[in-house]
């Protein structure tokens, strides 16, 4: 194929998936919209004037980074593993095996799908927030690259549970036994510095640990890791995930019947 050609063959893939969650948005949308509302609500009026500050801001100040990258995170995720599920459900993703298009392709159109939900949910969730409280960026650069990278990171591992899923109850297990607990331990309500020395060593095996303290320095100008090996390790993962989803492709692991 040219480069023209991958072009609009790209294009399609993406424009599919865009309408696919624009067309249900009260279901893809909207509850992660009311979801952090409540947080906001919760954990910034009623629990966060009793907690007091933390880290130097307000704990509301503290929490709403890590909330909007919570979003990012479990929508990116969501619409590729439900997304490329469904397309091998009904067998279309061997038709567009067998196509010319490459596997590149194919991969990126995915992940350009989930991270326009992610970048879509962070601006409803930001706009929620100023409902309740005064967000000013500390760095702009490095809140859009934190929020790339870990929205693309994360639809590449929808896109793996999705290769590995059996059933639409396969891809729930993941994300409520694996990313929930991953997303709570990964310093969204708490300062890393609160824990004792033996659980701050078993936090850093958390990925989810380097994106939110990135975010909270680009927002915040605080962090609980050092910036550049956290963006190291997002950095990393993510070719890691992007690697191992090309190997899936290129071999028709569990793809082909």
């Amino acid at each position: 194929m040219s480069w023209l050609e991958q072009y609009y063959a790209l294009l399609t893939i993406v424009r599919k998936e865009v309408r696919r969650y624009l067309r249900i948005w009260p279901q893809t949308l909207l509850p992660s919209a009311i979801t952090m509302s409540l947080y906001f609500v919760i954990f910034g009026s009623l629990i966060g004037s009793r907690i007091g500050n933390m880290g130097g801001f307000t704990y509301m100040e503290f929490v709403v980074p890590g909330l909007i990258m919570m979003a990012i995170v479990t929508n990116s995720y969501s619409n590729v593993v439900s997304s490329f599920y469904g397309s091998k459900f009904n067998d279309s993703i061997e038709e567009l095996l067998v196509s010319p298009t490459p596997n590149y392709i194919i991969l990126l159109g995915y992940i350009v799908g989930g991270v326009s939900r992610g970048l879509l949910v962070a601006i409803l969730v930001t706009l929620v927030s100023l409902f309740f409280t005064r967000l000013e960026i500390s760095n702009y650069s490095l809140v859009i690259a934190v929020v790339l990278l870990t929205s693309t990171l994360f639809s590449l591992g929808g896109f793996i549970n999705a290769v590995f899923a059996n059933s639409f109850d396969d891809i729930a297990i993941v994300p409520t036994f694996v990313l929930t607990p991953l997303i709570y331990l990964g310093g969204v309500f708490y300062s890393m510095d609160l824990l004792p020395q033996f659980w701050a060593n078993v936090s850093q095996l958390n990925p989810l640990v380097y994106v939110i303290n990135a975010f909270r320095f680009g927002v915040l100008g605080v962090s609980d890791v050092n910036i550049g090996f956290a963006l190291s390790m997002i950095f990393g993962f993510t070719i890691l995930a992007f690697v191992y989803s090309m190997y899936l492709l290129n071999t028709g692991t569990r793809l082909r019947q």
